[in-house]
């Protein structure tokens, strides 16, 4: 799986990631919650208070058993096994097609501070790593480093890590298996012939449907700086 992919699933409030997956491996690698928790040098209570939170969300995760001539144990359910191979497949789906889908802006570097540059595109000022000494940039960024929210559940400008917010409308929602690539437009500060800018988020299906996101969705999308890329085109 690319390291730079974060997959994850949802139920309510709780996400399923990597290291939960982990977890769920360890037991059946190991037979117990205790050896699991040992093998991945977490503690025994942070790890069986983690499974607890799993399970209240996706259902019974794992069968425990006591004493007898086995000594007892811990086995995954077949709805861990389920969730295990959906958390792969989504994994799979965005290695292979997050660095695909990006969205490239001419720009200009407007000021420095270190190895990041705050550049005038046509969306407005963005905030990007850009090679020393650049002037005019090209802007690159990956579907997969866009998250998009709810209006009025969008962090404030410069209250989260993702430091670029941008408004725009979805035009459209390209459902697959396990994710979709969602086409935003971004109103633009430039001369273009509509007006707009499309920018590209992958997002899973199940963001989709608790975003209610069709055309004509109204989104705020946020993306981290250290995760937009600009290369010097001067």
């Amino acid at each position: 799986m690319d390291p730079n992919v974060t997959p994850e699933l949802r139920a309510g409030t709780v996400a399923f990631g990597a290291d939960d997956a982990a977890l769920l491996r360890a037991i059946d690698e190991h037979g117990s919650v205790n050896a699991a928790a040992s093998a991945l040098e977490r503690s025994r209570a942070r790890a069986t208070g983690r499974l607890d939170d799993l399970e209240a969300a996706f259902g019974s995760l794992v069968e425990r058993t006591r004493g007898g001539t086995g000594g007892g144990g811990t086995e995954l359910t077949s709805e861990a096994r389920r969730l295990l191979a959906r958390f792969d497949r989504l994994g799979t789906t965005l290695s292979g097609v997050a660095a695909a889908e990006e969205c490239v802006l001419e720009g200009r570097v407007l000021d420095r501070d270190g190895e990041l540059a705050t550049v005038s595109t046509p969306v407005g000022e963005v905030r990007a790593l850009a090679p020393a000494g650049a002037d005019r940039v090209q802007v690159s960024l990956r579907a997969d480093a866009v998250t998009l929210h709810a209006p009025d559940e969008a962090p404030p400008a410069g209250g989260t890590s993702a430091r670029n917010r941008l408004v725009g409308t979805v035009s459209t929602v390209e459902r697959g298996e396990s994710v979709a690539h969602v086409r935003v437009a971004v109103e633009s500060t430039a001369e273009r012939p509509d007006g707009t800018v499309e920018l590209v988020a992958l997002v899973t299906l199940e963001s989709v449907d608790r975003l209610g996101l069709a055309e004509g969705t109204a989104v705020v999308a946020t993306f981290k700086a250290t995760a937009t890329r600009a290369t010097s085109t001067s």
